[in-house]
């Protein structure tokens, strides 16, 4: 079954590499992106699309060259074709541009205008017999180009960031600058579009030396581009049903939708890689025979099981950030499991950098991890680091077997086994340690019992200082576990509430609660709580 899937004639595949082609790949539909961006094309307005990696800039960047079809001429050019020692010196710099902006020209040129061709070839034959051909003379032609060409010209310049460590990039965007200023007196693009991960105020500060930080930008001309380029659910509703249409899996499109949302919020290669990794890897393995298995709620979270395995680059940047960065790392980690409040200001260095590569955002003022994928790899990492010096984690390994019983989890028996390890090795810990360390000590205890057939995450919308509810995905099923420090008899009653509610919103008719009390006159152990028709497992420790 699945090899005839496979062999049928012009099959999309989702897509995780380079840039989507409509013709080829599974989408979201971005007409809704591209009305508004034109909108400002249509004004004059320069801008920068700056979004962290792997986030659709050059999808949108080619989609927009043939969305304006021949209302405009667009020169469309890519950075990375432009080898590191053309940055070098003006004329390097101005001669690759200009072989790369020729291209683009012909790519959309009308034979019939006359006077554009002859103004291309008189700057192709500047560059190529003039040795002192800089800037100023490239920006001379370009003008010209402008003013004789019959349509307005829109210059979209992709991956920026390889330009980022090159002093000459500030200076071509002062030229550009300055063609904007002026373009009431002489010819200009009617629109200039640069797309990279790093807005020119960080490439600024790459670049310029400490004493010139202050300087203002070449680019204070730009307009803010605020187009929102996450998934929303509509939007990948839409790209599943175009897949639906050729696989008739039978898949609850609204649902898989909305999972792949609330896991990613939106970030578009997340997204995809999910339904890749569903389409093909999860289609045709041990528990999921065919597409319709695969594309259902116990195959998305086995989706979510392997991405969060797998090694790729969105995932090496995450973890190179937190190495190239001390601070931030600790940031996280305070944030993560100790339920810290950290108030989002993007003027701090560290905050804005990390939130520009997309790992973070701001969440009601406060920094929070962008998504759930992020924060369930960043808990795994923290928690790898210290593994191999952890007594938790250790008894569980050795105790792993007696909690799968029939392929199912004993979660009743895992709270009992951590409440006596705890116990044995914590139970006289000063209030500020168990505050600190509670959730991460039950993680970790609980990891290498799950480890490699099951997953968790962290439901944000519960965590705070004092609770923290935990998801555990175990072969489909889910348990839902709230942590919690004792605050005394009415802070419990509401936090038992809290879970019945969370109970109810999963379909679950159990749940359960650990307690960490550090009143030395505490009464720990294990007890049973019927709340209505639901049941919640209580163990304080």
């Amino acid at each position: 079954m699945l090899t005839q899937e496979r062999k049928k004639p012009m099959a999309k595949t989702f897509n995780t590499t380079a840039d989507c082609k409509p013709h080829l790949h599974y989408m979201v539909d971005l007409t809704s992106r591209l009305i508004q961006i034109q909108q400002m094309i249509d004004k004059g307005e320069y801008f920068t699309i700056s979004r962290a990696r792997q986030y659709g800039k050059t999808t949108t960047l080619r989609s927009l060259k043939r969305f304006l079809g021949s209302e405009y001429l667009t020169a469309s050019l890519d950075f990375q074709r432009i080898g590191t020692a053309r940055f070098e010196n003006e004329h390097l710099f101005s001669t690759a541009f200009t072989r790369l902006f020729i291209q683009a020209v012909h790519q959309q040129v009308i034979l019939e205008d006359a006077a554009l061709q002859h103004a291309v070839q008189m700057l192709e034959n500047a560059a190529s017999d003039n040795p002192e051909f800089g800037l100023l003379e490239l920006f001379g032609h370009l003008g010209r180009i402008c003013g004789d060409c019959e349509k307005p010209i829109v210059l979209m310049i992709d991956e920026t960031d390889h330009a980022a460590s090159h002093p000459v990039f500030l200076d071509f965007l002062s030229q550009l600058r300055a063609c904007y200023i002026d373009r009431d007196l002489a010819p200009a693009f009617q629109s200039v579009i640069l797309a990279g991960v790093y807005d020119i105020k960080n490439l600024k500060r790459k670049i310029r030396l400490e004493q010139e930080h202050q300087q203002n930008s070449p680019w204070n001309i730009a307009a803010d581009f605020k187009i929102d380029m996450d998934f929303s659910q509509s939007d990948v509703e839409g790209m599943l049903a175009e897949y639906e249409q050729d696989f008739h899996t039978g898949m609850n499109i609204p649902k898989i939708a909305g999972l792949l949302c609330e896991y990613t919020s939106g970030y578009p290669f997340l997204v995809s890689r999910l339904c890749q990794i569903m389409d093909e890897t999860v289609t045709g393995s041990q528990y999921f025979a065919d597409r319709a298995a695969a594309f259902t709620k116990e195959g998305f979270l086995e989706a979510v099981k392997q991405i969060l395995l797998e090694k790729n680059t969105l995932f090496e940047s995450l973890a190179d950030k937190l190495y190239s960065y001390p601070s931030l790392k600790e940031l996280l980690h305070a944030a993560l499991f100790s339920g810290d409040r950290i108030s989002f200001n993007p003027d701090n260095e560290i905050i804005g950098l990390v939130s520009m590569f997309g790992f973070v955002k701001n969440t009601d003022g406060n920094l929070a991890v962008a998504n759930r994928i992020f924060e369930t790899r960043l808990y795994n990492l923290f928690l790898s680091e210290e593994e191999i010096n952890s007594r938790l984690y250790a008894a569980a390994g050795m105790d792993k077997n007696q909690f799968v019983q029939n392929g199912m989890l004993d979660m009743d028996l895992i709270l009992e086994k951590f409440m006596h390890c705890w116990a044995e090795l914590y139970s006289h810990s000063d209030e500020k340690f168990i505050e600190d360390n509670g959730r991460k000590f039950f993680l970790l205890y609980l990891k290498p019992i799950i480890n490699g057939t099951g997953n968790y995450y962290i439901e944000s919308r519960t965590r705070d200082n004092g609770r923290t509810d935990i998801i555990v995905d175990y072969h489909g099923k889910q348990y839902i576990i709230e942590i919690k420090i004792w605050r005394g008899n009415e802070y419990q009653k509401r936090g038992i509430r809290q879970l019945a509610e969370y109970l109810h919103a999963y379909h679950a008719k159990k749940g359960y609660l650990l307690s960490f009390d550090f009143n030395k006159y505490k009464k720990t152990g294990i007890r049973e709580i019927r709340y209505g028709d639901l049941c919640i497992l209580e163990a304080v420790v």
